[in-house]
């Protein structure tokens, strides 16, 4: 497909950045967050649409810096509701996240710990970003020159930010916030500046003193100033954002003004992307704790789901991740897609194109060459309920089909998440328990015919070993002499066997379970 010609979302946003930007060396594409919570799925919204807006860029013949800033030199101001020891932390409030102790007691410092969990997932999903930490960016005093521009024009920053205020700021307030040297909090005041890169300033705490910003590194710009004075620094083409900084107002339309008539730079070319919510409803919160992250959708869905999700949805449409039955349709939604990017489904010419862009959009690198198996999720439920776990059901996949190393691969992948929607989400309905013993209530709802054939069964089943095929020949046997219809016995089996009237394939069920406890149950009846 000519990408200049292409209507899917990314590219169109990617035409924008080079006919808005003008022809570039490289282009900047930004991200990031500060890690005061857990990193949620609506959170990563942001990541992966400018990880599909770079591909786009790349399918353009463009070169791409992929940048993601940790804002890990903001201050502790909430504690969220699933942070362990929360009275523990209660001192550090105002400080440095990154000078804030994990309280998990597993990494360096508390925004590390929800830095390194996100991170550690993105190559699964073939996100590479360029990490930047703002912590080491101010502290190395790198912006020392952006901070004096502010400075210099902070009466033009008043008059911008006072603009959208209900509460207008005073004529001597700075745009600077101050991590007091003494007690590490930024309860601090600016009582005066010299002109160049001194300050004076005063703390809660009773320390007064000034400090040099290109030297000390206890100084910050504030969030509605700091993201355009970036936008500046790293000379940003591209950044998205959220559907709370978008409003008519808000930190985008301040950050846009401030690039522009501080910096002198044109502002990124923007894309506001809305929530991802709980598949019941309702916002994810960080500080509340009610969150879905990446690992929570990983355990459900493959990787290329994952992104499926995203790329198959414009950033400005609201959507939810769906754990209940729907899961069954997302694969198979999914799997429709890869089958029209291989050419093994029809599609009118309009939708094969826009498809085939959101199928290469989901893969987690370049597409493959060949269609991969496509197991069915309600499949693989039913052969993790046969055979127990993810390796001993694609070992008897493997023995009946012949898989190359990536099908298999996807196949454990599938059965793996089938694995884990059992024990997560899935209703009783899919989740089969062999019976210690022959329910009474049971019982009263076989027909003699159908106890009769269960005992026999039980009795060969007792008597020596049977393979699968030989299982299936018996079945039909039994239930012949016994003058069943099939269906009636098999009912029957499952009644006793599962307590269900239905379930996955007898005979490997029975094998599984043992053969000896099954010949037990039967003539039990």
């Amino acid at each position: 497909m000519k990408k200049n010609k292409s209507m899917f979302w990314a590219d169109q946003i990617a035409r924008r950045v080079v006919s808005e930007r003008g022809k570039k060396k490289t282009y900047v594409c930004a991200a990031g967050i500060t890690p005061s919570g857990t990193i949620h799925i609506g959170n990563f919204r942001e990541i992966i649409t400018v990880d599909i807006v770079s591909r786009a860029l790349m399918d353009l013949g463009k070169n791409v810096r992929f940048i993601y800033s940790w804002d890990d030199y903001d201050r502790l101001r909430k504690i969220p509701e699933n942070v362990p020891k929360p009275k523990e932390l209660e001192k550090y409030m105002m400080m440095p996240i990154v000078d804030v102790p994990d309280p998990w007691g597993c990494h360096r410092s508390y925004a590390e710990h929800f830095e390194k969990a996100v991170e550690a997932r993105m190559p699964e999903l073939g996100i590479r970003p360029e990490y930047i930490r703002q912590s080491i960016m101010y502290r190395k005093c790198a912006y020392h020159r952006e901070i004096k521009t502010a400075l210099e024009k902070r009466k033009e920053i008043i008059r911008i930010l006072n603009k959208y205020r209900k509460t207008p700021l005073p004529q001597n307030w700075y745009p600077l916030r101050i991590y007091c040297r003494k007690c590490r909090k930024e309860n601090t005041r600016v009582i005066s500046w010299d002109g160049e890169y001194s300050v004076e300033y005063e703390c809660e705490c009773g320390n007064r003193e000034k400090t040099d910003f290109r030297k000390d590194g206890l100084v910050k710009l504030p969030w509605r100033v700091d993201w355009p004075m970036r936008w500046h620094y790293e000379n940003v083409d591209f950044e998205p954002g959220g559907k709370e900084h978008s409003t008519p107002g808000g930190s985008r339309t301040t950050a846009a003004e401030i690039v522009s008539s501080v910096y002198g730079k044109e502002p990124p070319v923007y894309q506001m992307y809305d929530f991802v919510i709980l598949g019941k409803g309702g916002k994810i919160s960080s500080s509340k704790g009610n969150v879905i992250t990446v690992d929570d959708v990983l355990k459900i869905y493959i990787p290329e789901i994952l992104r499926f999700y995203f790329a198959g949805t414009k950033p400005n449409k609201e959507f939810a991740f769906l754990f209940g039955e729907d899961v069954f349709k997302v694969y198979e939604d999914f799997y429709r897609v890869e089958r029209v990017y291989f050419g093994k489904e029809n599609a009118s010419e309009r939708d094969r194109m826009h498809l085939k862009r959101v199928y290469e959009m989901s893969c987690v690198g370049k597409p493959p060459e060949k269609m991969p198996v496509q197991p069915r999720f309600r499949k693989c439920i039913d052969l993790i309920n046969t055979y127990g776990n993810a390796e001993k059901a694609l070992e008897k996949i493997k023995a009946s089909e012949k898989l190359s190393r990536k099908d298999a691969g996807r196949y454990r992948d599938v059965l793996i998440r089938a694995a884990n929607w059992i024990e997560i989400y899935a209703s009783e309905k899919y989740k089969l328990r062999i019976a210690e013993s022959v329910r009474k209530g049971v019982i009263k709802n076989l027909t003699d015919a159908q106890k009769k054939s269960l005992r026999e069964l039980g009795k060969k089943l007792a008597e020596k070993r049977y393979t699968e095929k030989m299982l299936a020949n018996l079945f039909f046997e039994t239930a012949e002499k016994n003058r069943l219809k099939p269906q009636e016995f098999f009912r029957a089996a499952y009644l006793v066997i599962l307590g269900k009237e239905r379930g996955p394939r007898l005979a490997p069920l029975i094998l599984s379970a043992g053969r000896k406890k099954i010949a037990k149950l039967l003539k039990g009846i």
